[in-house]
């Protein structure tokens, strides 16, 4: 995802906002406040020590370097995810006074592109840590004495859990600062899980219309609203991301020297950007392939989903393998649709929140988990690890949903649609459940691989299989 909740004047949009939810964490009574007040204090508190943890794992000049042009400074993020929660939840949503106004602009993504951070007088590590301590604090009286309803921005602790999602959405970009950066490795997570179950194979959708969308999750960004019904006809998905192990199959078949299985774009930028293989493989005197996996040179997993190909990569292999890329409304309907009921889930499993047994997310593990690791996490037409593990290109542009109003405010999403971006789905290992839901949208530019994405193809199906 591009940069976010970046406005140097956080006033709601012009245009109406969504109708404010009140089920899901919508406060009704003072006992249901208490308890969103409570899992509001937890998912700002997990956000913050995962922050720490990311940006103490190293020294001071590894948080002021610029690991890759495609990235800002450690040191950026980490005062922007204090300005912009100072901005929305200590100076609006407060209404105090400013902590430092003086540096709204340097911490403003829209007005410095990433590659040009490095040259701004950005605060130092010690400063950064301060000021981000210091709103922080305020944010826990404001939250205190908020009554959590009363106005679109405060309904359902809107403003607060949109805080906590944009922290954990740097985070997760952070964490792909780790992967780019030289040196040894700094970070440690247990290994992900091996397989459960055998995973191979498509799964058939059937046909008809679904509801596309949400209208009812308080917490749901602008561009997952408003929840619509879509037609889309019968199709074969395959039941799982592609793994390691057939993605080098294509590697082996020459799939990066054979121009037909590329678009006319995709083969430019494959010959310009001298692509061979994804992001961090390498390829020993004797043939075996390795990947770097945040400093640790490992073994290919041929189990795992393949991670950091681009959305031209996906295209090259999904054409190889006689199939296509699924549209945005496809993935959305393989992920939540259950026949049985003709209704749409918040995720693949039910309604209940993402557990260790159902996906691998909020970097408990620094890699993918291996196709068929979470067999209690699969959706009803029997599509597996659909949340987590690896963003999933489709082949869908970014584009709002019939009915899209602003909210709260226009450079969030409204923006980048209809830019040369594509949406992924799903999350991945480093994305944390705040984040993450059966309706969330990504999206970023097709030749981008430094995020943690994969695919899985889909296709049409035959007369005979209708």
């Amino acid at each position: 995802m591009t940069d976010s909740f970046t406005s140097t004047d956080p006033t709601p949009a012009e245009s109406s906002p969504p109708a404010p939810a009140t089920d899901g964490f919508g406060a009704t009574d003072h006992a249901d406040t208490d308890l969103l007040r409570a899992r509001i204090a937890d998912v700002l508190t997990t956000a913050r020590a995962r922050t720490a943890a990311l940006t103490d794992a190293v020294d001071e000049s590894d948080l002021v370097a610029q690991h890759s042009p495609l990235m800002s400074p450690l040191v950026w993020d980490l005062a922007h995810i204090g300005n912009q929660e100072e901005l929305w939840l200590v100076r609006d949503v407060g209404g105090r006074e400013a902590v430092r106004a003086d540096i709204d602009e340097l911490y403003d993504a829209f007005k410095h592109a990433r590659a040009n951070r490095p040259a701004l007088p950005l605060l130092d590590p010690a400063q950064a840590r301060g000021y981000a301590g210091t709103v922080r604090e305020k944010v826990w009286d404001v939250l205190e004495r908020n009554p959590l309803r009363g106005g679109p921005l405060i309904e359902g602790g809107f403003a607060f859990g949109m805080i906590a999602q944009h922290e954990q959405q740097h985070d997760e970009t952070m964490l792909a600062t780790h992967q780019l950066r030289a040196g040894e490795p700094v970070l440690a997570a247990p290994p992900a899980p091996a397989a459960r179950i055998g995973i191979a194979g498509e799964v058939i959708v059937p046909g008809g219309e679904f509801l596309m969308g949400t209208s009812a999750d308080p917490w749901a960004l602008d561009n997952e609203r408003p929840a619509h019904p879509v037609h889309v006809p019968a199709f074969a998905i395959d039941a799982a991301p592609v793994t390691n192990e057939q993605y080098l199959a294509f590697v082996d078949d020459g799939g990066y020297r054979r121009p037909e299985l590329w678009s006319e774009r995709g083969w430019e930028h494959r010959t310009s950007a001298g692509l061979t293989a994804p992001q961090f493989w390498e390829r020993d005197s004797d043939g075996r392939w390795w990947r770097r996996v945040f400093g640790a040179i490992t073994p290919l997993r041929p189990r795992q989903p393949v991670v950091h190909v681009c959305w031209f990569e996906a295209e090259a292999f999904a054409r190889w393998a006689g199939k296509r890329l699924p549209t945005e409304a496809e993935w959305e309907k393989a992920a939540r649709f259950d026949p049985a009921t003709g209704t749409s889930r918040r995720y693949p499993w039910g309604e209940a929140d993402p557990d260790e047994s159902k996906a691998n997310l909020g970097q408990r593990h620094l890699e993918p988990a291996e196709v068929g690791a979470y067999p209690a996490g699969a959706s009803p037409t029997g599509a597996h690890q659909m949340i987590g593990d690896v963003w999933e290109w489709t082949s869908s542009g970014f584009d709002p949903y019939p009915g899209f109003r602003a909210f709260p405010y226009r450079e969030y999403s409204e923006v980048f649609f209809g830019g040369d971006y594509r949406v992924l789905r799903g999350g991945s290992f480093g994305t944390d459940q705040v984040a993450c839901r059966g309706t969330f949208r990504n999206w970023d530019h097709p030749i981008r691989r430094q995020i943690f994405a994969g695919f899985r193809p889909a296709r049409d199906l035959g007369a005979d299989e209708r």
